[in-house]
Formats: structure tokens, sequence, C-alpha cells
């Protein structure tokens, strides 16, 4: 563990990086996200689904769980923070481009990685899991009303769903991993601050 991530920073060395909104609202989308994944492991892995049993209750809260899903985005709508730094990610600048060569060439140096508020990783991240989470919802309800779409279009409804739901397992995994290694970036969303000292090193554009 990092030591800065041990000892907290004094007040003035520290900036605010996430309101009670935004973190709210990761929060709970992980939750839910955790409770589909899981879910989704044991209806097809065949030793998670001995092991747990009840298939039909597992099946319920996965569905239930993935309705769920876009709610908490929905509800934190209503603050003004929380669609500001949507805004951020939705924007994609010349630095972002600068950010990717970098980080394609396995550059850590900070001058060589420009970002603002939120790196381009994040953003291709959190554009791609929330298409992903959409096609997810779409083709799960083609296939939990099964009666009211051709036997065709539930076949590719889940071949799509199970193919992309490995993806979306899979970029996960790599989203947590790349959180467990920045003790700083975890702070911002349990507390809502970071040490200016990060915030300088890996996000120098942003301006708090």
């Amino acid at each position: 563990m990092s030591p800065r991530a041990e000892t907290p920073a004094p007040p003035d060395a520290e900036v605010h990086r996430f309101g009670p909104a935004q973190r709210w609202v990761h929060r709970t989308t992980a939750a839910l996200m955790g409770v589909c994944v899981a879910t989704a492991a044991c209806l097809y892995v065949p030793q998670l689904a001995e092991l747990v049993g009840r298939r039909e209750l597992v099946v319920r809260v996965h569905e239930w769980a993935g309705l769920a899903l876009p709610v908490p985005v929905l509800l934190g709508l209503a603050s003004r923070a929380f669609r500001a730094d949507l805004r951020f990610l939705n924007r994609f600048g010349p630095h972002d481009r600068i950010w990717l060569r970098a980080a394609l060439r396995r550059d850590r140096r900070p001058a060589s990685r420009p970002a603002g508020k939120f790196n381009a990783g994040q953003k291709i991240y959190a554009a791609w899991i929330a298409g992903a989470a959409l096609v997810m919802l779409g083709t799960g309800l083609l296939m939990w009303f099964t009666r009211l779409t051709p036997l065709t279009w539930r076949t590719g409804a889940t071949f799509v769903h199970d193919w992309l739901a490995l993806t979306v397992g899979i970029v996960l995994a790599g989203h947590i991993g790349m959180a467990l290694g920045d003790p700083e970036a975890r702070r911002g969303l349990r507390t809502g601050s970071v040490s200016r000292e990060w915030a300088q090193s890996e996000h120098p554009l942003w301006r708090p």
C-alpha cells in the first residue's frame, strides 16, 4: 500500500474531486453490475451452478439487477455536478489522443500523458461500458419476453448477450485491476477528495 494512501494529506494539500451524487452513482452501479456478473457466473459455470443451486431465484435476481442497472445514472442526472462529469467524459480532445499514444507506447511519464478530470482511457471505458450495458439490457429483454419476439430474434439475442457478458466480465476485471493499482483514485471515489500532488501528476489539465 502506498504511504500517501495510509497517511491522510493535510486539508490544504487536498482537492475536491467527486461529490455525493457522483460517488453514489458509481457505488450503486458497481453493486448492481457486480450482482449481474455474479449471478451470470452462477448460471453459466456448472461448478458454481451446482454450488449455489436455486436456479430460478438466481435468474430472477439477475433479471431485476439488470433492469435496475440504468436507474442510478438516470437518478444522478438530477445532480448538476454529475451532469458536468458526463460532459467531461463525452469530450475527446487532442490531449486525449496524445494520452492514448503514450499509453500504447507504455510511456508512463506524467508529461507525456496530459489529461483533464478524466483521462482518455477512462473516457473510452465509460463510453464502452455504457453502450454494453444498453445492449445487454436490450438483448436481455428480448430473451425475457419470449412470447413477443420470433425465435430467430431470441436466438440472436442470446448469442449477443452471452458473448458480450463474457467481454464485460473481462473488461471489468481490467477496470478493477487498474483501480487496485491506484489507491489515490480509489480514495477520491470513497471520500470525494484526492491529494493535490496526485491531481497535478495524473490529471495536469484538470482545474478543480
